[in-house]
């Protein structure tokens, strides 16, 4: 028969051995949770990183980048000097200098294609691009969205033009210049004759 004192020893060493368990299990889980934290603050740290780079890149001719779109509907005359009309943008300078020539990528085709940076603006800063609509309440309703931008030419040097873009239109004006618009030809005055009656026998019986 097992005496009170072996008793509570073997009661004792149990709950030692529990208590070892409990410690080792909470160590594990706290070596996980310090690893997952590591390597998530990381992974944010690297994408953080990758976006700082790509926003200070600046842009070139032929690179396509990420861009953030709004519409604009008021005013008369754009930084240039041009009337605003539509294919007009506004953009930083400090990235697309005034006479850049980019082409958009938007979800909606509409907005999609070539546009002209004639305008800039206290509130585009950055990687933003302006687009000018007629209607304010377009404009209103496009509000803000992620683009993709690939820019043709950087300012108005046509060297800073992407590669082939001022060949295909030097070959385009010569091509229209080949084929002058055919001339209006007048018509052909007509040959037809008139017959005019004979007054031979008038008045005769």
């Amino acid at each position: 028969m097992k005496t009170p004192c072996r008793r509570d020893t073997n009661i004792l060493r149990i709950a030692e051995s529990n208590w070892r368990k409990a410690i080792a299990t909470i160590g594990v889980v706290a070596a996980f949770v310090s690893l997952y934290q590591t390597t998530t603050r990381d992974s944010r740290t690297s994408a953080d990183e990758s976006s700082l780079v790509e926003a200070t890149v600046l842009p070139q001719a032929g690179s396509r980048l990420q861009f953030t779109a709004t519409a604009y509907c008021k005013g008369e005359t754009t930084a240039s000097g041009v009337g605003v009309r539509t294919g007009v943008a506004a953009a930083d300078p400090a990235l697309l200098p005034v006479g850049s020539v980019v082409r958009l990528e938007t979800p909606n085709p509409r907005y999609s294609g070539v546009w002209t940076v004639m305008d800039t603006g206290p509130a585009v800063r950055g990687r933003t691009v302006d687009l000018y609509l007629w209607s304010c309440k377009e404009a209103l309703v496009f509000g803000r969205r992620p683009i993709h931008l690939t820019v043709l030419r950087l300012g108005w040097n046509p060297q800073n033009s992407i590669p082939g873009m001022v060949d295909s239109l030097f070959r385009k004006r010569e091509a229209d210049s080949k084929h002058p618009a055919a001339p209006v030809t007048a018509p052909a005055p007509s040959t037809s004759t008139t017959t005019v009656p004979s007054t031979d026998g008038l008045g005769q019986h």
